[in-house]
């Protein structure tokens, strides 16, 4: 495979432009089911960023459902169902993008959480923890702190047993990325982090204990407060 990759501009999120180029290789058949991505350190030089920065474009790749990860082995293309949801690459979004997002991942996340407590199985419990963990103790909100929470928000979908929930969490993700890159760049970042740690704990621990109802709920406040986070005030029609 052609590993020399345009180095991208600091004008946009990095791991979401650096996604979107993989993403159009893979969905342009460039790159094939099984063909294992370059190492952290080769795509580091060539796309010339940091390699935390290439650790959160393959976390957003995974969350698509683009690649897999083996670990101690690498990144690799994933067969993709033959309808695969696809989105325009969204290079920049404004406020009126934000509230359409919200619209959208509201009821969607809503009853997937729903969905994932009463049909988690052991391994997803123990993923969406471990992701809980990661979320809880990043060092660095900007990019690994990204990657977990939107690995949190996928593995929701995936414990849900319906694979368009999946799908459809897949391919806003990089718009889910934005939204989150912005509420901690323009808010009180201890303050977010507090309330950011406190709602996925929330979800996580609702989900747990296969209350449907409860995760529901839970999912909404940390929806809403998410919103808000982004100067989003979301109206309910019910």
């Amino acid at each position: 495979m052609d590993n020399e990759f345009g180095q991208i501009k600091r004008v946009a999120h990095l791991p979401t432009r650096i996604a979107s180029e993989f993403a159009k290789r893979i969905y342009d058949g460039s790159l094939k089911a099984g063909e294992k991505l370059p190492t952290e350190h080769a795509l580091s030089k060539s796309f010339g960023v940091s390699r935390t920065v290439v650790r959160e474009a393959i976390a957003q790749l995974k969350s698509e459902g683009l690649v897999e990860t083996r670990q101690g082995v690498g990144a690799f293309v994933m067969k993709r169902p033959d309808r695969q949801i696809q989105l325009d690459d969204a290079k920049s979004m404004d406020k009126n993008d934000f509230q359409s997002l919200y619209q959208l991942r509201i009821p969607l996340e809503m009853e997937a959480a729903a969905l994932a407590a009463v049909h988690h199985t052991e391994e997803h419990m123990a993923a969406l923890s471990a992701a809980l963990v990661r979320i809880c103790n990043t060092e660095d909100w900007g990019n690994s702190g990204v990657a977990a929470d939107l690995d949190f928000h996928r593995i929701i979908a995936e414990s849900t047993g319906n694979d368009y929930f999946s799908q459809f969490v897949g391919a806003i993700s990089d718009r889910i990325s934005h939204v989150i890159v912005i509420a901690r760049t323009e808010g009180q970042l201890e303050d977010v982090i507090s309330r950011t740690v406190e709602e996925h704990t929330a979800i996580r621990d609702a989900i747990r204990t296969k209350d449907p109802v409860m995760a529901r709920a839970a999912m909404r406040r940390h929806l809403i407060g998410s919103a808000l986070r982004v100067g989003l005030s979301i109206e309910f029609y019910s």
